[in-house]
């Protein structure tokens, strides 16, 4: 099937889309997936609340509606296509905490025909480069509070525009006198309008590009089907915006049914917990280790207003789902998700959850587990990789990884599973060399070369060990140059080090120092010897 044709003057997004063949098949099975030709997300998920209903709420007590919301996306639509210069299909990178202004710069891309390039608060200027080159990134916004590492990234061409500053150029000083309402592009719903990044085996990010189409797709797959929030419930959660999963749980699914959420720029278990006491949150997201977190001390919190309680971003084991309900009395609702398919693809609630398992395939999508070589379908019970595919698909932005990760019309995720004989799917473990930890994935090659620029680092090599809060953490093993200590200066320093060179979540909780890295004659490094030493 031809793509609609394009609203878009920057075509950078659809000639850099990967071949047609190399595409995931992708389904429709559902009526309401049966999109209009013109369409933007925003637009279409800023019309489902009432004007006067609440949309937005902070900590402090401001709430903002689904008015406000509007006109606040619409004024700074008109200074990004005004004064910047942004033209539909232009990138433009978002950055800064989980706050109204940061959603309603994405909104305001969105209506403007841009392309929202989301990334986190966390990142370095290293990785901030990487990710600007890849996707030819000329505008940014970004809180003012987040802006330093931006500019150090020294991204050829960027225009930073900042927003919460006292300088007259201030984003919002400059939409302040600009018009509430504006005529948003009619984007195709093939037009891209999500470019999201994450990273690979090999630490270099790849960018995963979603259609207007599928930010629908995700709100009316898994959350109406899975989820199935109403126009009273309250949002809060963990994910920053900058994760598919944060943007999907705080955004697009509340939104898209007229909801509310509640946005946290701090959102650790403690916060978390807080939050839903004071604020009577109903829906929460967040990763298995904020759930055991929270049961560890939620005595002193009253959790009783939540209904459905959202877990992803890393396995959710069976004990932690039989601890959180023998204490809320609430069952967890797990899923499986990747940025490549957006959100979430396997899933279960109510009754129809099976502890220890991630669940069914989610309405829309079809799952397997194959043989990995041969892409054959494999019996129940016998462990291979899991293949999904479904109305939304990983398409990477020119990237020759696009062959591994799709392959005959499925999207390999990289994830072993096994299929049990009534159609349940359960996990067994990565099947590559991906650390997940507390829902972060962490490519361990990356953490490697950010070690290696240290002057005092001749090798290093990373892997995930188990941990019974974060499910893995990362260990390195290092192999010093002539002259440091092997103590815990050193250690402290390598840690201060790669907090500067990567997000910290990336940096190796523990450090192991060695003689030499277990090599085969030819070289290579053998990890699973690693997994051995101490």
């Amino acid at each position: 099937m031809d793509l609609l044709p394009s609203a878009h003057v920057d075509t950078f997004p659809r000639d850099h889309l990967p071949p047609r063949d190399q595409w995931p098949v992708l389904t429709q099975d559902l009526p309401e997936l049966a999109y209009p030709g013109r369409l933007n997300c925003g637009t279409e998920l800023l019309a489902a609340g009432r004007p006067e209903a609440p949309c937005l709420r902070m900590p402090g007590g401001e709430v903002w509606s689904y008015a406000d919301l509007r006109a606040a996306s619409d004024r700074i639509a008109h200074v990004l296509t005004d004064d910047l210069g942004v033209v539909p299909g232009n990138r433009v990178l978002l950055r800064g905490p989980t706050t109204p202004w940061l959603v309603a710069c994405w909104f305001a891309v969105m209506k403007a025909g841009a392309v929202a390039v989301t990334v986190l608060a966390a990142h370095r200027p290293h990785e901030l480069a990487t990710i600007c080159e890849i996707a030819s990134v000329r505008h940014a916004l970004c809180d003012i509070r987040a802006v330093d590492d931006l500019a150090k990234c020294e991204a050829p061409g960027l225009r930073i525009a900042t927003y919460g500053g006292e300088a007259p150029d201030d984003l919002l000083r400059l939409a302040a006198g600009r018009p509430d309402s504006f005529a948003a592009v009619e984007t195709s719903s093939d037009d891209v309008a999500l470019i999201a990044f994450t990273s690979g085996t090999t630490g270099r990010p790849k960018g995963c590009m979603h259609f207007h189409r599928d930010v629908l797709a995700i709100a009316d797959t898994f959350s109406a089907h899975i989820l199935r929030p109403t126009s009273a419930d309250l949002f809060a959660g963990s994910p920053p915006l900058g994760f598919t999963f944060g943007l999907g749980g705080l955004v697009v699914f509340p939104l898209r049914v007229g909801a509310s959420a509640l946005l946290l720029e701090q959102a650790g278990p403690e916060q978390l917990a807080r939050a839903v006491a004071e604020h009577k949150v109903t829906v929460l997201f967040t990763a298995p280790t904020a759930y055991r977190a929270i049961l560890a001390s939620h005595g002193s919190r009253d959790l009783s207003s939540l209904r459905r309680c959202v877990s992803a971003g890393e396995n959710l084991p069976e004990a932690t789902w039989h601890a959180w309900y023998e204490s809320t009395g609430l069952r967890i609702i797990n899923g499986i998700g990747a940025t490549e398919l957006l959100h979430i693809f396997i899933s279960a609630a109510d009754d129809v959850i099976r502890p220890g398992t991630t669940g069914l395939p989610v309405p829309g999508y079809q799952a397997r587990v194959v043989d990995p070589v041969t892409l054959s379908p494999l019996p129940d019970g016998e462990p291979g990789l899991l293949a999904v595919r479904g109305p939304t698909g990983c398409r990477y932005l020119a990237d020759e990884r696009q062959r591994e990760y799709v392959r005959g019309g499925w999207n390999i995720t990289g994830d072993t599973y096994v299929r049990e004989a009534d159609g349940y799917y359960r996990y067994v473990a990565r099947a590559d060399d991906m650390i997940i930890s507390s829902g972060y994935n962490i490519a361990g090659p990356e953490v490697e070369e950010a070690l290696l620029r240290h002057p005092d680092v001749r090798e290093a090599a990373v892997i995930g060990v188990p941990d019974d809060q974060r499910g893995q953490i990362v260990r390195a093993f290092v192999v010093l140059r002539d002259g440091p200590p092997r103590d815990e200066h050193t250690v402290e320093a390598l840690r201060s080090f790669t907090r500067e060179e990567i997000a910290s979540y990336k940096c190796p909780r523990e450090i192991v120092f060695i003689d030499a890295l277990p090599r085969t004659p030819t070289g290579k490094l053998q990890r699973f010897r690693l997994r051995d030493l101490q």
